[in-house]
């Protein structure tokens, strides 16, 4: 995936790449309702084709699936490692921002329980995605700072929680807890995801074990 003012696959871009703000935002620089609906529609699609067909898939592919033109996908990726990155980064928040709805809506230990399935959900999508974020790309230095700004804290708030409840042990941290899932999930998933959640799900029977005994 080149630089989008060069000939890529066999499409000339250069066309649809229009320097500065394009049709797609508005005059203070805030992306349209329309623009961001391409852009989720990418991610969603991009994090699709990548798990089933790796991340050398054809970007073709990915633009076809999320609805859009070619010259869509690279004015907003103008390289492969840039989608590459934002699938990555748009799944970190939408693990963390689940952490707040499940607290409104389940009860702390349940709270917790759920997020670290979502976490191990997380954890299959990192795993496919792992060749391209280990590549040594500077294009994916910063992702690393970020998983933990964002999921610690969610995770901290959920064991919090839990542990004031009474529903969880309390002699660890947040930082061991996404240390263990990650262990278990690296080798989990080998046998296939629902193996990695039963692992989780053993793991979280037994912090509330420790805590009812």
């Amino acid at each position: 995936m080149e630089h989008c003012s060069n000939s890529v696959e066999g499409v000339a871009v250069n066309e649809e790449m229009p320097d500065g703000p394009g049709p797609e935002t508005h005059k203070d620089g805030r992306v349209r309702a329309d623009a961001q609906r391409n852009i989720e529609a990418l991610l969603q699609a991009a994090l699709t084709v990548f798990l089933t067909s790796g991340v050398e898939a054809p970007v073709r592919e990915i633009a076809e699936k999320a609805g859009v033109g070619i010259g869509t996908l690279y004015r907003h990726f103008p390289q492969r490692a840039d989608l590459v990155a934002a699938v990555f980064r748009h799944e970190i928040d939408a693990c963390a921002d689940t952490a707040a709805i499940l607290a409104a809506e389940h009860t702390p230990g349940d709270a917790l329980a759920l997020w670290m399935q979502r976490y191990a959900v997380f954890m299959g999508t990192k795993r496919g995605l792992a060749s391209a974020l280990h590549s040594g790309n500077p294009s994916f230095d910063a992702l690393h700072p970020y998983f933990g700004q964002r999921l610690k804290p969610a995770l901290q708030g959920l064991l919090e929680s839990a542990g004031a409840a009474g529903e969880v042990r309390t002699d660890f941290t947040a930082e061991d807890l996404i240390g263990a899932v990650g262990s278990l999930c690296f080798n989990a998933y080998s046998q296939g995801p629902e193996h990695a959640q039963r692992m989780v799900a053993l793991l979280v029977d037994g912090l509330r074990f420790v805590a009812k005994s």
